[in-house]
């Protein structure tokens, strides 16, 4: 809409759609288009993990046997919480090798994708856009279903993968098969799809927790940052502002919890359900 050559400002209805909008490939034909890309979200997932593995990398290459400085302290502290965490629930020694790092790896990777959020809501956007030109821009991956859902299908992958190489392919072919009701051959139907919703519904669960956790809390963050618009040199526009003020400083405090909490919940399935793998039943 424009007035005598003036373009209105956009309501709060229209500036969150703009904000929820992905910087895509092509438009969805569907509720499930897997020909459309998300390029911001794949941008930053790239980037960020990137960046996840230089400070790990930097951490271990500047690692000493002496007194250690806060960076190098505050890694060690997390690698000794997840390699606890990994012993508690995957007891193959062997497995652990490989578990403990993956579930380092993705704690940090979340945490960072997560972090995002605390950025301000039309920083990244306002640079993409007056800067580069990009129409829309979201910057906090785990907002977007398509890459948690990603990252649980990649825990899927690593679960498959060890139930054929700790219980062999025939092992696991007969426990998809004989598990949880027994091996009779008139079950093997029913263990069958059992299993198959048992997969389906870890993954699902995985991926849409960790969404609908950052989903909501991008959007709480576009509703405090409407209150700051309502800037105005009036009573109710003042107020606005210093709510504005204080529940984002107060949210940001408290989503700091959040971003920490989720990225560990989501370790920790990841080893849990790593450690399944590792169980017969």
């Amino acid at each position: 809409m424009a007035t005598e050559g003036h373009e209105s400002a956009p309501t709060a209805g229209e500036y969150i759609i703009h904000h929820l909008q992905h910087l895509q490939n092509g438009k969805m034909k569907g509720p499930a288009d897997f020909s459309v890309i998300n390029w911001d979200s794949t941008f930053f997932t790239i980037v960020i993990g990137v960046v996840g593995c230089w400070l790990l990398w930097l951490a271990a290459r500047k690692a000493t046997s002496g007194v250690p400085g806060r960076f190098q302290a505050a890694v060690e502290l997390l690698v000794e919480m997840v390699d606890s965490q990994a012993k508690g629930i995957v007891h193959n020694a062997n497995s652990r090798r490989l578990v403990a790092p993956l579930a380092l790896t993705v704690f940090v990777w979340i945490f960072l994708l997560n972090a995002m959020d605390l950025l301000p809501v039309d920083l990244l956007p306002y640079i993409g856009e007056h800067v580069f030109g990009l129409s829309h821009l979201r910057v906090v991956p785990t907002a977007d279903l398509s890459i948690t859902m990603g990252l649980s299908l990649g825990v899927l992958v690593v679960c498959l993968i060890y139930n054929v190489k700790i219980k062999g392919a025939g092992g696991w072919a007969h426990e998809l098969i004989a598990a949880p009701f027994g091996d009779k051959w008139f079950l093997w139907p029913v263990n069958l799809l059992m299993q198959l919703i048992e997969f389906v519904a870890k993954t699902v669960s995985h991926g849409m927790r960790l969404f609908g956790n950052m989903y909501a809390g991008e959007l709480i963050f576009m509703l405090i940052a409407l209150m700051g618009g309502a800037f105005a040199l009036t009573t109710t526009g003042i107020l606005l502002t210093l709510g504005h003020i204080i529940a984002g400083s107060v949210w940001a405090i408290f989503h700091i919890l959040i971003i920490t909490l989720q990225a560990f919940v989501f370790m920790m399935l990841t080893l849990v359900y790593v450690g399944q793998a590792h169980d017969s039943h």
